[in-house]
């Protein structure tokens, strides 16, 4: 483009000076990608920061500022206990793994250390809208829960977790009067999977941390869930 000098020249030294601003119409050009690259270190060290972030959280590293309320909603689905997957050895990989990762257990500690976590007689839950419905050797027991706030607990390691608590608003056989969510996740958002925690003493169950019930998708295969474990 001719600038507002050029308008003021000659014909022969606008036409020169014309050609001087086509030869440097590359150098205007090769700006463009130098923008682009910021831009994108930008995002790429946001996004860094980002996953740094998630991981402190899961790990059990947060400011109470950080955690928010959470409704039922973020855990509706159909969910499986993955505690077969541990009893038909399944689950061996990932017990191997983990002490290849931390050698301070073998892969049978793990496994036992997992078992006692694992360990239920309730395969499935199923949670849809306020009814939470728990299938004990295949019989469904349904309830209906209202949000009763959560709890944030600090563990012996130092790290923390949160427990997303609802209260059963009717009184009905086979279904505890609380339940409580613990999935590593802290603000509202859909759960992968979750461990939870069930009884009728609200107080006392917040003190339960050696026996936590795990459930994922139950669309989820084996494989998928092993691969999903691996990963994480």
């Amino acid at each position: 483009m001719i600038n507002k000098k050029v308008w003021g020249c000659t014909l022969a030294l606008s036409a020169l000076l014309v050609g001087c601003a086509q030869a440097n119409t590359p150098a205007k050009e090769e700006e463009a990608p130098q923008h682009e690259h910021s831009h994108e270190h930008e995002h790429k060290h946001e996004h860094k920061h980002e996953h740094a972030e998630r991981n402190d959280i899961a790990a059990g590293y947060f400011k109470d500022t950080q955690v928010k309320d959470r409704a039922l909603t973020d855990w509706q689905g159909d969910w499986q206990s993955i505690y077969p997957l541990l009893q038909d050895g399944t689950l061996d990989a990932v017990f191997e793994h983990k002490a290849e990762h931390d050698p301070s257990k073998t892969p049978e500690a793990y496994k036992a250390y997992y078992e006692e976590g694992y360990k239920t007689t309730t395969e499935r839950i199923v949670i849809d809208g306020d009814q939470v419905t728990f299938y004990e050797n295949n019989q469904p027991h349904t309830g209906t829960f209202a949000y009763d706030g959560y709890e944030i607990l600090t563990y012996d390691k130092g790290n923390r977790g949160v427990r997303y608590i609802f209260k059963q608003t009717g009184n009905v056989e086979g279904v505890p009067a609380f339940i409580q969510f613990s999935d590593h996740i802290i603000a509202p958002q859909k759960s992968g999977h979750f461990h939870l925690y069930w009884g009728d003493d609200r107080a006392k169950l917040l003190e339960e941390v050696t026996h936590w019930p795990t459930y994922f998708p139950a669309a989820m295969t084996k494989d998928d869930i092993l691969h999903d474990m691996l990963a994480h």
